[in-house]
């Protein structure tokens, strides 16, 4: 894909020097487009990606036009060959089929899942994300009741509903 600047789209790892976009990208969409009032105070992990998401079997990727970041997404061990997807968040410009950035952000997580012998990976989502619900459900994730989630599983508090895709 390329942005309007030309730019080509580029997924990879999680550098410090991202913190502040990642952030900047994320905080508007769980606060404006959401209504989750939430902090970057209220969320540790973004301050520290490396050491909450980059350890172990986990990782934490963007998705980059230029100096822009567009996307992200992360995959947290939670043990038991095991993990969380959590912070998927694109963009507003640049979500739907056409611009593809969630769908390549989640084909790098699922290779690396792959590769690290990761047997499932659940995540957490509201009932309103109904478009979110449509990515995943194609993506080979299926809906799993609450009480079907590992113990290790991060419930947030906006999680109401769950999905789980196993290898």
């Amino acid at each position: 894909m390329i942005g309007q600047s030309g730019d080509i789209l580029e997924i990879r790892r999680f550098s410090a020097a991202d913190e502040q976009a990642v952030i900047d990208l994320i905080l508007p969409i769980q606060r404006e487009e959401f209504g989750v009032a939430i902090t970057a105070e209220d969320q540790p992990d973004l301050r520290g990606i490396p050491e909450f998401y980059q350890t172990g079997d986990g990782d934490f990727w963007v998705a980059a036009i230029g100096q822009s970041i567009v996307g992200t997404v992360a995959l947290k061990e939670i043990g038991g060959a095991e993990a969380a997807l959590r912070k998927m968040f694109v963009a507003s410009d640049f979500r739907g089929r056409e611009h593809g950035v969630a769908a390549r952000l989640l084909d790098a997580l699922v290779a690396h899942a792959e590769r690290r012998k990761i047997r499932s990976i659940y995540l957490g989502t509201t009932e309103k994300f109904l478009a979110a619900h449509r990515f995943y459900e194609k993506s080979g994730f299926i809906e799993v009741a609450r009480h079907d989630l590992p113990a290790r599983f991060p419930v947030m508090g906006v999680d109401t509903k769950f999905y789980v895709r196993r290898f």
